[in-house]
Parts: structure tokens; sequence; C-alpha cells
């Protein structure tokens, strides 16, 4: 069966996930996660994509971002993967790929998904119950969008800047978001557009992507659907899935 056409537009948030080869870690080390986001600084400014949230998992990587151009995606992650296989191999005195052939990605309609897109990245080391707070996992966004912490990495989106009238006031709009569990609904929905290279967004945003790729895009559940895990397996799911 043919792989999906990615979708990457102008102007469009887009949430990546890269996993490390056969879900193989890629960070080792402090220092590899501080690489890492040194040179993830680089290419956004030499791609000029908007980083939006991030968090840097053991073995896979999310970034939500919006690039000024399609065409910049594949050059930064190209760039960025380069550089810090490069260090990785130096420095482990390894060979052999590192990341997964394929990246995946998601389009995501800004206004109805963003923050709850945001929130599902953040939530990452909550769901892998690597901490019990979200400010306690040190290579995500969330201490920058969530408190106030200097990130230069981050462009905030106009509908994070709409949660208040200045930085306080979106700062607590944000925390509060996190009060309440991400429903399952809302993690299986972002899970199945990234699996299958598809958009998130509503039935309008759909028929937007639809004319502008000249095919139809949505996700859709494979095969019949499963049995519901048990709790002993579901608790290894979430610390597998992204």
């Amino acid at each position: 069966m043919p792989r999906r056409t990615r979708i990457h537009l102008d102007g469009i948030p887009l949430h990546i996930v890269q996993r490390g080869h056969n879900r193989e870690p890629c960070f080792f080390a402090e220092d590899d996660y501080t690489s890492y986001l040194h040179w993830l600084s680089e290419a956004l400014a030499e791609t000029e994509c908007a980083l939006h949230a991030y968090v840097l998992m053991t073995n896979h990587v999310h970034l939500l971002l919006t690039p000024k151009k399609a065409a910049a995606v594949p050059r930064l992650l190209m760039s960025l993967g380069r550089r810090y296989v490069q260090y990785i191999n130096r420095s482990y005195k390894r060979t052999g790929p590192l990341w997964d052939s394929r990246y995946k990605s998601s389009v995501i309609q800004a206004d109805n998904y963003l923050l709850t897109c945001k929130r599902y990245i953040e939530l990452n080391p909550l769901r892998a119950a690597m901490v019990d707070d979200p400010a306690h996992y040190r290579w995500t966004s969330y201490r920058a969008n969530a408190l106030g912490q200097a990130d230069a990495r981050l462009t905030p989106h106009l509908v994070y800047l709409a949660l208040g009238r200045d930085e306080r006031e979106r700062q607590a709009a944000y925390r509060a978001l996190f009060r309440a569990q991400l429903d399952r609904a809302a993690i299986d929905e972002i899970r199945l557009a990234l699996n299958q290279s598809q958009p998130l967004g509503n039935a309008r945003f759909l028929a937007r992507i639809e004319k502008v790729t000249g095919m139809r895009r949505e996700a859709r559940p494979r095969g019949r659907p499963r049995v519901a895990a048990n709790n002993v397996a579901t608790a290894r799911q979430e610390r597998l899935v992204e």
C-alpha cells in the first residue's frame, strides 16, 4: 500500500512526531537534549518556522510549528537530523540510523485544535509516568507557555495570545487548561491523524484541505474495532505511544 503524501501548507500549524529507530532511545544524557535544542533553534531560524510547543522524550520528539513556507519543513528536519545524528554517532562511537526513516505529521486547525494539541504534547511525560506535574519535566515547552520561563525557541500563536490581555493572564489561563485530564477521545483523534498523515480539524477545515490538495483527506480507523485492552496493557501502551 503506497504511503500517504504528507500535507504541509504555508502558514498552517503542523504537528510533527519523529521516533527513534525501532523505538530505541535517541537521547542518552543531558547534553544530548541541550544539543538537540541548540540545533533546533538554528534550524527554526534558517527555515522561518515558528515553534509553538515541543517535548523531547527518551525515544521520540514532538514539535508543533507553523512554517512560513511549507517547503521549509523537510529542510528543517533534515538540517536538524543531520547535525544531531552526527553528534550522537561521534559522541557514542556508534553507526547506523538513529531516527525512523519517515517522520509523521498532521496539519492542525488552529482555532479548534491548537491548544488541545499543545496539551497533548506537553502532557507526554505524565502519560509516560515520568513526572506527576508537567512543570517537573525539563525538556518541554510547558514551563514557557504556562509559567513564563524564557525560551527563545518559541513563538506564541495568535490562539495562545488570545487567552489573556497580558502574559500573566495568558499563563494563568493556560495552566487552567491542564487542571483537567485530556480526554481519551481527543488523544485518539490526535494519534489517528498523526499515524495516517491526515489533517486534524472540523468538516470545514477538512473540505479546505481537500480543495487545496485535490484529494479527500480524513483520518479513519482501520479494520474492525479492537476489544478494549486490560489495565496492564493500557498502562504499557501509555508508556510507548506518542
